[in-house]
């Protein structure tokens, strides 16, 4: 590894192995920052570990399963160790389960919340301690326009709707540390998940996705530099006096 820094900070974005994870990851080590790559499978985060380092950044790559108590403190301690006390930290992993509320199973249900619900909480109590220890921190979480309601996402929605009320708590519980949280939430952005939406409709991305953009103003879908932009904008510096705020990129006021 290549370009670390004597008192650089240390991230960790979850969900880090693609996509919008993957840009963030990219992202903040362009920052500055030492990149935890942390995702379910530890070999598919190679690829964003690689292209950090290949640009002259520090990462590491970290499996674990963020809705598995134990495996989440194993890896914040890990990253701790290895990489630095870890004080900016973005929950981003996330998956889809989606179906009309008629059709969708409680594990359809559990398994959306587990992941970005419980994941959140279990990565945000395990890292908080080094941010207060730090007397720093920065927590943004990964919500979507879908909090406002999604037809075929009741599981999806709650869950980035509940994200941002456990954002605003964060930023109450935790100001008085310097620790701000955050949210940052997408409108549709190209990633391997819309274009198996896509897919899954019958549809061609490049069809799908210029129908989706006559709706949105800017008249575009989003891109993951486009929420890595975002996000890096919480995490620095200068933004220690923005906290439990809802950033909602999604080319216009929904998406």
């Amino acid at each position: 590894m290549t370009g670390s820094t004597a008192g650089r900070r240390t991230a960790i974005v979850t969900g880090a192995a693609r996509g919008i994870g993957a840009a963030t990851a990219q992202r903040l080590a362009a920052d500055g920052l030492a990149v935890a790559v942390l995702d379910l499978d530890e070999a598919a985060t190679t690829g964003t570990v690689e292209a950090i380092e290949s640009a002259g950044g520090r990462a590491l790559g970290v499996g674990a399963d963020v809705s598995d108590a134990e495996q989440v403190q194993s890896a914040v301690d890990r990253i701790a160790s290895e990489l630095g006390p870890p004080v900016v930290l973005v929950n981003n992993a996330g998956v889809t389960r989606d179906n009309l509320l008629f059709k969708m199973t409680e594990s359809d249900w559990d398994t959306v919340m587990a992941v970005h619900l419980r994941g959140s909480f279990l990565m945000s109590r395990a890292a908080q301690k080094h941010m207060i220890d730090a007397a720093w921190g920065r927590i943004v979480n990964l919500s979507s326009t879908a909090a406002l309601g999604n037809r075929g996402q009741a599981n999806y929605s709650a869950a980035k709707a509940g994200l941002q009320g456990f954002t605003k708590t964060l930023a109450v519980e935790l100001g008085k540390f310097g620790v701000t949280a955050n949210v940052v939430a997408p409108g549709l952005v190209e990633s391997d998940m819309t274009r198996a939406t896509a897919e899954r409709l019958g549809r061609s991305w490049d069809d799908y996705a210029a129908e989706r953009a006559k709706g949105i103003p800017v008249g575009r879908v989003g891109q993951v530099a486009d929420i890595a932009h975002a996000v890096s904008f919480f995490a620095s510096e200068g933004a220690g006096f923005v906290s439990g705020q809802v950033l909602y990129v999604a080319g216009g006021p929904r998406a």
